[in-house]
């Protein structure tokens, strides 16, 4: 089939008026599997199928467009973007919208792959044809673009800033339109991702806008279309510059994630615990959230209350954010800093080991392994291994492995064991004999089976 295909190609290239060589490879390409035509990419010659977009003939540019949407799937990015590039800037100035979005996609494909987009920054007038071209259209494809092309590098920004576009952008996150403001405020945060992006966000002055809008959200009846995604930017910036600075230059942030905990709303409140697990992922956000004192502990209180009663979903959300909190490398933990996990822990409930055992022995995989995930985050400290030995049946539960069914689990209980067997302190907390049941464990790896001693029956075969 890949052999017609490519001969009624050939046939499109030698013609002048190939209408009907156009139908019959449309039709020949539905039953072509992509995997025969990645075969023949080297003989994909794509630069007819372009050009006859140009004729102005309505049928031809559709059959041309859906044959071009097949056969580039089977071309690699880099080819694209070295052997189309002329083909790409007329189409994204084509007046049919069909050959600008088929251009479009092709442009997202060179800038999400690593070695294709070097091509397009390293033509300066390329990467300026696509960017003005894009600027032409209001498609959030194109939206999308500019940010992928803007975190690329900062001479990639530039252009974009130059253009308008990203101006564009931003001025849409803070219109009034909230549905619009939402959609932006998912690619500024992309955007933050970047060194560069966050240095230009700052210097515009839109990380001090954010956070305005923020402190006006309590009056505006429509702010939960946005507040979650303007909660969500600020907690990654927090973790990708510093969670002190960012806490303290924006404090209205840290505020309104409290608040969103107290929410009736489990959207508000998975995104704020989403949110605080982020920001107690590394020492320092854990400190930042240790300084509020009281209202962290009760904070940590309605966390460990939403982790027993609220949906599956927000459960294992809930549980996420704790593993993170009380998690502490072996060489941060000071002994300050394991006092505060350990408070930390005593503050989910009355009694949080019982709590998370009992989760974890709920006939949901996704449940259970997000419990096993809280015991190995707390595993590697001297406390919580403590807590483990002292509670009736905990040990023979973490050694036994008739537990856990699926991979997953399988997979989670590994990770308990493997945490506990090489801690430093286990062998003295646990004692000698389970300490070898541990590493005995680990030894034999996740889905060991003991083996089935069988006895002979008398008159068997």
């Amino acid at each position: 089939m890949a052999a017609q295909a490519l001969a009624l190609l050939r046939e499109v290239a030698r013609l002048e008026a190939p209408l009907e060589e156009l139908r019959a490879l449309h039709s020949v390409l539905q039953s072509v599997p992509l995997s025969e035509l990645r075969e023949q990419a080297a003989e994909l010659h794509l630069g007819p199928l372009f050009s006859l977009l140009n004729e102005n003939h309505r049928e031809k540019t559709a059959l041309c467009v859906s044959i071009l949407e097949r056969l580039l799937q089977a071309v690699e990015p880099i080819h694209v973007a070295r052997n189309l590039r002329v083909d790409l800037q007329r189409g994204l100035t084509h007046p049919d919208d069909s050959v600008k979005i088929l251009t479009l996609s092709q442009v997202g494909r060179i800038v999400e792959n690593s070695d294709a987009v070097t091509e397009i920054l390293n033509n300066a007038e390329l990467l300026k044809q696509v960017v003005y071209c894009i600027g032409g259209e209001n498609l959030s494809v194109a939206k999308a673009l500019i940010v992928e092309i803007s975190s690329v590098s900062p001479e990639s920004l530039n252009y974009c800033t130059t253009s308008g576009l990203v101006t564009q952008l931003l001025r849409e996150l803070t219109g009034e339109d909230v549905l619009v403001r939402a959609t932006c405020i998912e690619m500024v945060t992309s955007l933050a991702y970047t060194h560069h992006g966050r240095q230009y966000l700052a210097q515009e002055g839109v990380i001090n806008q954010i956070s305005n809008i923020i402190v006006g959200a309590d009056s505006d009846p429509f702010s939960s279309f946005y507040l979650p995604g303007f909660v969500k930017f600020f907690g990654n910036l927090a973790i990708m510059d510093s969670p002190q600075q960012t806490c303290e230059r924006y404090p209205v942030f840290v505020e309104k994630v409290f608040e969103m905990t107290e929410s009736q709303d489990p959207t508000m409140i998975g995104v704020a615990v989403d949110t605080v697990g982020i920001l107690g992922s590394n020492v320092e956000g854990k400190q930042v959230l240790q300084k509020t004192g009281t209202r962290f502990e009760r904070l940590l209180t309605r966390i460990g209350h939403q982790a027993k009663n609220a949906s599956t979903e927000l459960k294992i959300r809930c549980l996420d954010a704790i593993s993170s909190l009380l998690y502490l490398p072996p060489e941060q933990q000071t002994d300050d800093l394991v006092r505060m996990t350990e408070s930390w822990f005593s503050s989910l409930s009355q009694d949080p080991l019982e709590l998370f055992r009992g989760i974890s022995n709920q006939p949901f995989p996704e449940l259970h392994c997000a419990a096993l995930k809280v015991f190995t985050a707390i595993a590697n400290q001297p406390w919580a291994q403590k807590l483990m030995f002292n509670s009736p049946g905990f040990v023979e539960y973490v050694v036994d492995r008739s537990v856990e069914h699926d991979k997953a689990s399988k997979d989670a209980k590994y990770e308990l064991v493997k945490a506990l067997a090489n801690s430093k302190t286990i062998a003295e907390i646990f004692g000698n004999r389970n300490y070898l049941r541990l590493r005995t464990y680990l030894s034999e790896g996740p889905y060991y089976v003991k083996p089935v001693s069988t006895t002979a029956v008398e008159g068997a075969e």
